[in-house]
């Protein structure tokens, strides 16, 4: 319970947690299956805060798919928060590359920096293109003048 109390967790988090504390994986088992019943675990409610807080740090679809794969809950349970039209995963990807180059790459050693930190974030690889194409546009037509 006292776990419970800080954050959400998932049911695997749980039961990795409590067997290394040292409980037997039966006892696990049914302790999760109680709190599971009581609505007090819930791995829609963890996938939910979790999206919520990869979100507001800059993450992208892919990488918070896989990590809470990771964290064993089932991708049904994720793809439904995940879903949103494609113009607002780019329009996310355009904030987390501003907030971290401010500018369009200016040759390609930049630019597979840049993809590189996007696609490390978690966004797609059509997000990255348009999101840079974006940028590249945004930018200044005379950079002499």
């Amino acid at each position: 319970m006292r776990l419970l109390a800080r954050r959400e967790h998932s049911r695997r988090e749980l039961a990795r947690k409590l067997g290394q504390r040292g409980h037997p994986a039966p006892v696990i088992g049914r302790a999760l299956d109680e709190l599971a019943a009581e609505n007090l675990q819930s791995d829609a409610r963890f996938a939910e805060a979790y999206v919520r807080s990869r979100l507001e740090r800059g993450y992208g679809p892919v990488r918070i798919e896989a990590e809470l794969g990771e964290r064993g809950v089932d991708a049904a349970l994720v793809r439904p928060l995940l879903e949103a039209d494609d113009d607002e995963w780019i329009e996310r990807c355009r904030e987390a590359h501003a907030r971290r180059f401010g500018h369009a790459p200016g040759d390609l050693r930049e630019r597979a920096r840049q993809t590189r930190f996007l696609a490390n974030r978690g966004f797609s690889a059509s997000q990255i293109r348009r999101t840079l194409e974006l940028a590249g546009a945004a930018e200044p037509a005379d950079r002499d003048a």
